[in-house]
């Protein structure tokens, strides 16, 4: 028997039972790269099992294998015991499996109901019959409890809502696999607690989950078994319960040790007379107020807080992303226009955003002309760069950050996303700026990409410059000086460098751990 736990809730799974899929042996070339080397999986019946390795590892292959979007060039997929459909038949591969991928395909001004039944509605003399259809989906919800209403905009539903309903709407073809690609990214504390509540009660259901995640405590917090990728090879398949973290990590990046991370509290002190490099004054939006902080040159500061904190909002804000209400950002004594890009980048504001594929990239561009987005002007006369020149610099930032990339001209949609991330670093650096603003920077890449784009932390620092790390990532927080801590838009407390987990994840749950 298997033994993890959800919560405080105990789970047994029986071993012994027949795969719910197995992938035996399958091997998937592009051209001369092997995407994926004889590599195998198997799960099983009723479990959560995870499936982690660094970007690159593979897993985005074996994922579209599984789900019948590619044909492996060797090598077998099952399902319950049978071999899987024809890859043209894609009704038998939505009965058998289904993903909820880390970009929702939730089409938002569609109801929820229009969601559950797209391409599929129920009809009446040849039209759609609108009453059948708000009760087929009413039904279906309730059959899973799941608790939204069937005619809300799925718009307007949160991004916890929006991954029940794409569950709900697998579950509706008779799928009773689903791959779910990093699910809790978008989430905060609570939300990801419920969300592996509704898994739980979903395993004890019937169904079955391959969980894709960079975050590793989710794979203790709610999988039974886990397999691990690297470099396209099959590395190991395990009970959780057998594979304490820090070989978990060995086994993604072949190398001895965990995240191999700076630590701020073993750094000297700043000097008490740092000159400042930013400086916000009761600034005030949609979601926070009357923030105020200050950044001294060569400080790093973190600014953490649930997704609904605000956080994000303020670190959007500073870097002109987003026009806040009130308030006022100084650099270096300049007072910044709010809400201008080009203001902020003017003004020495540099920015890693949220979204890399929304904000940070143009993916159908090349690494030295995403790199060199904010610098085209000093490259050549009128805007207009030399390829040359853009190569030169792109070069120069793969070299620097070390992006896995065939050159310069590589075109950024072909990149891992742990390599993307580095590009949208590349980026943000590329115009020297005086202030890093860096919003969720090591967001859904490996652990080697993570330890790649935090040392850039402590080069920048190094060099005098201010860093502004906003994020609830507790490894990207360990870089930091001090963290500030941000409540229901107010920033609440403030952690110098050295701090305890179970105290800082504690404040921005708004528990405090010394109330009598």
């Amino acid at each position: 028997m298997l033994e993890s736990a959800v919560g405080d809730v105990p789970r047994i799974v029986p071993q012994g039972l027949a795969p719910v899929v197995e992938a035996v042996g399958v091997t998937k070339r592009f051209g001369s790269t092997a995407a994926l080397r004889d590599v195998s999986l198997r799960v099983t019946a009723g479990e959560s099992h995870a499936l982690v390795g660094r970007n690159g590892a593979g897993k985005s292959t074996l994922v579209s294998i599984l789900t019948g979007l590619r044909r492996p060039d060797e090598g077998v997929v099952k399902f319950g015991g049978e071999a899987a459909p024809s890859i043209a038949d894609r009704d038998a591969w939505r009965e058998r499996v289904a993903c909820v991928y880390q970009h929702s395909t939730i089409i938002r001004d569609l109801s929820v109901a229009e969601n559950l039944f797209i391409n599929r509605q129920p009809r009446r003399r040849g039209v759609i019959d609108w009453p059948a259809m708000r009760r087929d989906a009413r039904a279906l919800l309730d059959h899973w409890r799941i608790d939204v209403r069937e005619d809300a905009r799925a718009g307007d539903l949160t991004v916890e809502a929006r991954q029940l309903v794409e569950i709900a709407r697998a579950l509706s073809y008779g799928a009773r696999f689903i791959i779910l690609d990093e699910p809790t990214a978008q989430l905060d504390g609570e939300e990801i607690k419920r969300l592996f509540r509704r898994i739980d009660e979903l395993q004890r259901d019937g169904v079955t989950f391959l969980f894709i995640s960079h975050h590793l405590q989710e794979v203790y917090e709610i999988c039974q078994a886990v397999t691990v990728l690297r470099d396209a090879r099959h590395i190991v398949s395990a009970p959780v319960s057998e594979l304490p973290r820090e070989r978990l990590i060995e086994a993604m990046t072949g190398e001895r040790g965990g995240l191999n991370v700076a630590d701020a509290a073993a750094r000297e002190p700043l000097p008490a007379d740092a000159p400042l490099a930013l400086d916000v004054r009761g600034l005030a939006g949609h979601d926070y107020h009357d923030v105020s902080f200050a950044l001294k040159r060569g400080e790093v500061v973190g600014l953490t807080g649930a997704t609904s904190s605000g956080r994000t909002s303020v670190g959007e804000a500073i870097a002109g992303l987003d026009t806040p209400r009130a308030g006022e950002v100084r650099v270096d004594g300049r007072a910044l226009r709010l809400g201008d890009v080009k203001a902020a980048l003017a003004n020495g504001i540099g920015c890693v955003p949220k979204d890399r594929h929304h904000e940070g990239l143009v993916l159908s561009q090349s690494v030295a002309e995403n790199a060199s987005m904010t610098i085209v002007r000093l490259l050549g006369r009128f805007g207009i760069a030399p390829p040359a020149k853009k190569n030169a610099f792109g070069r120069r930032m793969i070299d620097a950050l070390g992006i896995v990339a065939q050159g310069p001209e590589h075109v950024v949609s072909g990149l891992s996303g742990g390599n993307q991330q580095k590009v949208v670093m590349a980026r943000a650096l590329a115009s020297d700026p005086d202030v890093l603003v860096l919003i969720d920077p090591t967001a859904g890449v490996d652990v080697k990409s993570k330890e790649a784009l935090l040392s850039v932390v402590d080069r920048v620092r190094d060099e005098g410059k201010a860093v502004l790390v906003v994020s609830s990532e507790l490894d990207d927080l360990r870089t930091c000086d001090r963290v500030l801590v941000m409540f229901r838009g107010r920033v609440v407390a403030e952690f110098p460098a050295g701090w305890q987990d179970h105290e800082l994840i504690a404040s921005v749950e708004g528990v405090d751990l010394h109330e009598a």
